[in-house]
């Protein structure tokens, strides 16, 4: 087999079989193949647009390449991998750790096949000891960085969901200085390589196992909870209850026809909640279940009682917030379905 057929397997496989594995630990299946390969587009998107921006500054603007190699190019291909994160984290698209770490990693897989299919047409006459190092060093450090920035990220964005715009901030820094101490070469390039290989499946394997926890705790207690709500707001006895007293309180306040919108809101956020458990639970049994004939309804009907509630009325209920911070994304994962 010719030498650059060993250099193009060791530049590119090792990603993939990393991301391939990521996306088979994923028992959920909270990932779908759409968003991986919408991710994956993104990171070859971006890595284009990086890879013409840092030979600008090096060769039109004159940058020196060491300032460039070890400090702007770290941040901006951090910046450019992280803004898809931010944008599913901050629309709510991103329900667990693990459903954000596999599509970041995704959008580093792209950016680093597109990364290095550049470097191997450019970089003609070199030893197979180089893209070993770019393909299990560098190639991996693309995914990892964003991995790790949306694992913060989405840890932070669940603690404080009222201040998502600082939940970014810190993993993007660890990201560009874990990527900017990678390219000042500390370390010999293959102990660097041998380090990232080490750490990044033991950090992985971490949050994966967490996440997985804490799916099965919502999923669990969540479902029992959401079904003993929906048959108390069935009952006679529901008028008697926190959240009974509480609406009687606002008819004193809102028209009765509002409040009436509002009752029907709860019950149909709660039916929704239960359907995306179960759909979940279905997948980790290998199942899928068939859609809901009255979803796209029930979804319509969501949305209109919204409108109908309005602003003032959706902050009257917030005291009722009966579901969790991951409503959202439990609806996209209905609506998606």
């Amino acid at each position: 087999m010719p030498i650059t057929v060993f250099n193009t397997l060791a530049a590119l496989v090792p990603v993939l079989l990393f991301l391939a594995a990521l996306t088979f630990m994923d028992t959920f299946r909270l990932v779908r193949p759409n968003a991986i390969a919408r991710a994956l587009v993104y990171g070859a998107i971006a890595a284009a647009a990086s890879l013409w921006l840092n030979e600008w500054l090096q060769h039109t603007v004159h940058v020196p390449t060491w300032i460039v190699r070890r400090y702007i190019a770290p941040a901006l291909e951090e910046t450019a991998k992280a803004a898809l994160i931010a944008a599913l984290i901050w629309s709510g698209r991103v329900g667990f750790l693990v459903d954000g770490a596999v599509q970041a990693f995704a959008i580093g897989t792209g950016f680093a096949v597109v990364e290095n299919i550049w470097y191997l047409r450019s970089l003609t006459d070199t030893s197979f000891a180089l893209w070993f190092v770019r393909g299990f060093g560098t190639a991996v450090l693309q995914g990892a960085t964003t991995t790790l920035f949306a694992i913060l990220s989405k840890s932070l964005a669940d603690r404080q969901p009222d201040r998502l715009a600082s939940a970014f901030l810190p993993g993007w820094a660890l990201a560009v200085a874990i990527h900017s101490a990678f390219n000042h070469r500390f370390l010999p390039p293959v102990a660097e390589t041998l380090l990232l290989l080490i750490v990044l499946p033991l950090l992985v394997i971490a949050v994966f196992e967490r996440s997985e926890r804490a799916t099965r705790e919502w999923i669990g207690a969540g479902l029992d909870l959401d079904i003993e709500l929906i048959d108390l707001m069935k009952s006679p006895d529901f008028a008697f209850t926190r959240f009974g007293r509480y609406l009687q309180e606002l008819r004193a306040r809102m028209p009765g026809p509002i409040v009436a919108d509002m009752f029907c809101l709860l019950r149909l956020e709660l039916e929704l909640s239960v359907q995306a458990k179960a759909m979940l639970i279905a997948r980790e049994a290998g199942l899928d279940l068939p859609v809901s004939a009255d979803l796209e309804a029930s979804l319509t009907e969501r949305r209109h009682l919204q409108e109908s509630i309005g602003k003032v009325g959706l902050l009257a209920l917030k005291p009722l917030q009966i579901t969790s911070h991951r409503d959202t994304w439990h609806r996209h994962l209905l609506k998606h379905r």
